[in-house]
């Protein structure tokens, strides 16, 4: 059986760090270039109490930003509004033509929060060993 190498072509980007949480917060941007395909990963950790509802944004230009469609998503972000959403992780395609994307945490009735992390995993790269 042959094994291929799936390391060389993916390039993990945090944008938003991993945090006990209790207001919404804007991730860092993430740079598509060099990359066909991006996906979305947002981590969620222990849960107190609160909404928790996680998003993209999108920039052709890295400066103004706009929420990206659901027609260019691959799935859907649910909100983490109970123990159940704890200590999960969700996964959600993009398939937009933006070069730049950054995460959102959008968070509601929160007083200890809930720990959450997002990272923007970049692959199908142009070229092997990015």
């Amino acid at each position: 059986m042959t094994m291929r190498d799936l390391k060389s072509n993916l390039d993990p980007a945090h944008s938003l760090a991993p945090a006990v949480r209790t207001a919404g917060a804007t991730g860092s941007a993430v740079d598509l270039r060099g990359f066909d395909a991006a996906s979305v990963l947002v981590h969620a950790g222990a849960y107190t109490d609160g909404t928790h509802t996680p998003g993209l944004e999108a920039s052709a230009d890295g400066i103004a930003y706009d929420d990206v469609a659901a027609g260019h998503l691959i799935g859907a972000f649910a909100a983490i509004s109970s123990g159940a959403g704890a200590n999960t992780v969700q996964q959600v395609g993009y398939a937009g033509p933006a070069r730049y994307l950054r995460a959102k945490l959008t968070i509601a009735g929160a007083t200890g929060g809930a720990a959450a992390g997002i990272t923007i995993l970049r692959h199908r790269t142009a070229r092997a060993g990015v």
